[in-house]
């Protein structure tokens, strides 16, 4: 089962599991409510799971985004904070956009109530409820066996549109993609009965080269569309040429602005479809042209993009937000089995073959008689001299993996394994497993100086401490069902150093943590080999490090993870505090998060005083995720801002009032930057403020 909701374990109110994603969302109900099967036909968006049961009020844990709409599939309220909507008798379906996506229907009045941390819908009495839920999460359905031609990756690539649960606009909503078809590389090309792509008349047409094919593979998946051999890279709808794939910046540019352009005017049309939001980009397009929004909605998808396409380019693109994700390939064959996952996250794939750069990442001052004085004769002779790294090509995306020979040190080390454990991993509904080691009592501090993990009493967690473990106890704690593991102290490349020995993750025989950060010197190959047996992905270090700068980073990794941060994400913020970049990397599937964000999306604020001295400027970068990834909304909880804008990067200044500003920094525990001064927002006080 994806989605499970059960009756809390106390009694008091309904719990809902993601158990792929690992996400748990609590609702309190009144009275004690007692659950039944219900019926997912009840209502019209697809979901995992659904009960019925009698509720007089639910109370959220905390603020979301609520829609309420009538029979006839009409919104007729929208509430954030501060809301107050008392809805006469009716039928009514509700969305509740929770980091599990909740839908109710419900006959009668229905009042919804909100301020800035707390929100409740109450129904006058006890009333029939049915409630449903849907994970944003979406494994592949089927896998398709290609080899490495051309003419049969085309074919393998076409099939990435019969994962879009629409063709409308809305399947600019990550929830309404759905996963691609796996791929796995074979002797034939060998495609299942069961994946049948949409009728769209759309054809990419590409050179029969590898690196051709794999440039388009998000493209084929966002449209829906089928990619064939072609003397050269240009999109056709209905036979006609839409749109030459050869500009300045080569196939990859072109492609990059036709999937931007299509994306962002669908997330503009879709407004006036089933999901009406005041959307900040939508307001800011139609100020500088006419858009028939309603003609564009109601054509067949071949006829919407090649008016989209018609449209100037300038003005679309300079209001897409920043791009979430870049998948960097090498041209081999291997890099195949890739693409279903860098179609799934709308990722811009860049192919290229880097050359090795200077094989020893950057240290800093002291480390090379650190070093020396810490290896052992097993780091020596494990130690690999002959290995490359590589420095992944600048992309305006937020985060950026590689695929192909040599670890690179300015991007997420991308390794199938991690990919496929993570389809295979299943959440029990349990609280979060964390165990923390500490095998070096000079970098305690990163465990004495506060609780790590934990601190949300809506997500719970279990966080287990072990010091000065032996090799015995380290195997046998790598062998249980850990969530996370986050290990402190020194690890050699032959192994982690316990306080009897040496224990090397390659001769492990079974693996039971999801994911993980080795935070001592040289753990990449350990991390690997933790990849390699079962694990998900994980952040490890490429060389050296020393313990003041290594605990400092461990508390900050620590509390972004906590915070709903993927590992990507999480070491990409650490990067604005602390040199990072060659000392530290992802490695395995670093879109991997242990916790949810309370509003879905990781955010950071940045706050200053502007030059008129009048209030305060906020600046709020978002981070999207695997799950509420690009298409997803965003509303800052503020009183002022009532609109909604797109993830990705940062959103347009917020001038504010102290005591607005005050009162955003106490909602959520996330990280600030006030001044240039790195914080958490919760510590921030008015003094603190510029």
């Amino acid at each position: 089962m994806t989605v499970e909701i059960r009756e809390c374990d106390d009694e008091s109110g309904i719990s809902v599991i993601d158990h792929i994603e690992g996400r748990r969302f609590s609702l309190l109900t009144q009275p004690t409510v007692t659950l039944e099967m219900g019926s997912k036909n009840r209502f019209r968006a697809p979901v995992d799971d659904a009960v019925s049961c009698q509720i007089d009020e639910l109370e959220l844990p905390y603020v979301v985004a609520v829609l309420v709409r009538d029979a006839s599939g009409e919104m007729v309220a929208e509430c954030h904070d501060f809301a107050l909507e008392e809805l006469p008798d009716g039928e009514y379906e509700i969305e509740i956009a929770a980091p599990i996506k909740l839908y109710l229907r419900v006959s009668g009045q229905v009042t919804i109530r909100s301020l800035s941390d707390t929100m409740s819908l109450s129904f006058g009495e006890a009333t029939s409820v049915d409630l449903a839920a849907r994970s944003y999460h979406d494994q592949p359905a089927a896998t398709v066996t290609t080899t490495a031609t051309p003419e049969d990756l085309m074919a393998a690539i076409s099939t990435f549109g019969s994962a879009l649960k629409t063709t409308s606009p809305e399947r600019s909503f990550p929830s309404l993609r759905g996963h691609p078809p796996a791929i796995e590389l074979g002797e034939s090309l060998s495609i299942p009965d069961a994946v049948t792509p949409p009728e769209t008349d759309l054809r990419i047409e590409v050179p029969p080269t590898r690196s051709a094919v794999y440039s388009v593979a998000t493209l084929a998946h966002y449209l829906g569309a089928r990619v064939v051999p072609g003397e050269t890279a240009r999109l056709l709808a209905d036979d006609a040429i839409v749109r030459s794939l050869k500009g300045p910046d080569g196939l990859q540019g072109a492609v990059t602005e036709t999937l931007q352009q299509v994306f962002l005017l669908d997330c503009v049309v879709r407004t006036v479809g089933r999901y009406p939001l005041d959307l900040h980009e939508r307001r800011e397009l139609t100020e500088r042209m006419d858009l028939p929004l309603r003609d564009l909605y109601d054509a067949p998808i071949s006829e919407r993009v090649t008016r989209y396409l018609d449209i100037p380019s300038e003005p679309v693109l300079d209001l897409v937000p920043t791009w979430y994700l870049s998948v960097h390939l090498s041209p081999a064959p291997a890099s195949t089995e890739f693409l279903s996952y860098a179609a799934n996250a709308l990722s811009i794939i860049s192919v290229e073959q880097r050359e090795p750069i200077d094989p020893h990442p950057i240290s800093p001052p002291g480390y090379e008689e650190f070093v020396r004085s810490t290896m052992s004769s097993t780091d020596t002779a494990n130690s690999s001299p002959e290995l490359s790294y590589v420095q992944v090509s600048a992309t305006d995306t937020l985060e950026r993996t590689w695929f192909g020979e040599g670890r690179s040190v300015n991007a997420n080390d991308l390794h199938l394994g991690g990919v496929r454990n993570r389809f295979d991993s299943q959440a029990t509904g349990d609280p979060i497993n964390i165990g923390v080691v500490c095998n070096d009592d000079q970098m305690s501090a990163e465990v004495d100086d506060g609780d790590l993990y934990g601190d949300r009493e809506e997500l719970p967690f279990t966080v287990t401490v072990h010091r000065g473990l032996a090799c015995d106890d380290l195997r046998d704690l790598l062998a249980t069902d850990l969530d996370f593991l986050h290990y402190i102290g020194h690890v050699e490349r032959g192994g982690f150093v316990c306080r009897d020995g040496v224990l090397n993750a390659s001769d492990l025989d079974t693996v039971g943590v999801d994911t993980f950060f080795l935070n001592g010197c040289r753990s990449y190959d350990q991390g690997l080999s933790l990849i390699e047996s079962g694990s998900i992905g994980g952040i490890v270090t490429h060389g050296a490090v020393d313990n003041t700068n290594a605990t400092a980073v461990g508390q900050l990794v620590a509390g972004l993870l906590n915070a709903g941060y993927s590992l990507r994400s999480a070491l990409t913020v650490v990067g604005y505090r602390y040199t990072v970049e060659g000392r530290y990397t992802v490695i395995g599937d670093g879109g991997v998060q242990i916790a949810q964000s309370e509003n879905g999306t990781p955010n950071l604020l940045r706050i200053s005083r502007p030059p008129d001295d009048e209030g305060y400027e906020l600046q709020i970068a978002t981070y999207p995720t695997l799950g509420p990834a690009m298409g997803a909304c965003y509303t800052p909880y503020v009183p002022s801002v009532d609109q909604h804008f797109l993830v990705g990067g940062e959103l347009p200044p917020i001038r504010l009032s102290l005591p607005e500003i005050v009162n955003l920094l106490s909602l959520e525990r996330v990280p600030a930057i006030v001044d240039d001064e790195f914080h958490w927002s919760t510590d921030v006080t008015s003094a603190d403020l510029p």
